[in-house]
């Protein structure tokens, strides 16, 4: 089943206990951040409002007990979109999201999927997919994942990360 618009909203926020995300992917194209991602690339600087709807949320979720997080899967150098990325991953730690980088430079993948998901309550998995220009083409609620196989990926991943706060990209 495709999930879009207020359909996503509505089964993203309905997790219990934890939602978990798998990025792999060195940049995205999400037409909500293009004007905010120029200004990165021209000043360096991120600034996003304690008000942001995404920080906003993650602190709804961590009021009421629930755990978000994610593990990003990289390798060095970083794009330009991966240090834009990290710039807003500082605010997303700050509001109660649990980011971790998964630092692959120089190493074998260890087992991890080229495809990006989310994974709500170790019970349900999201497939996220995008095109070759990295803009999100759709959402897709997996019907018959192989649950063992996705928890299996997010705490690997998990485990072999560091939390965003102590990773270095020097």
């Amino acid at each position: 089943m495709l999930l879009a618009g207020e359909a996503w909203r509505a089964f993203f926020d309905s997790f219990e206990h934890e939602a978990f995300r798998l990025e792999v992917r060195s940049s995205y194209a999400m037409p909500g951040e293009d004007e905010e991602y120029r200004d990165f690339l021209a000043t360096g600087e991120l600034r996003i409002p304690a008000d942001d709807p995404w920080l906003t949320r993650v602190r709804q979720y961590r009021s009421t007990g629930r755990r978000i997080g994610r593990v990003h899967v990289l390798t060095r150098p970083l794009s330009d979109y991966l240090r834009y990325e990290f710039a807003a991953y500082a605010h997303n730690v700050e509001a109660g999201e649990d980011v971790r980088i998964l630092d692959l430079t120089g190493k074998e993948n260890p087992g991890l999927p080229d495809q990006d998901f989310w994974m709500f309550d170790g019970s349900k998995v999201v497939g996220m997919m995008y095109g070759p220009d990295g803009a999100q083409t759709g959402r897709e609620l997996l019907a018959n994942p192989n649950l063992g196989q996705y928890r299996y990926w997010r705490d690997l991943a998990v485990s072999l990360s560091v939390p965003f706060a102590e990773y270095s990209a020097d």
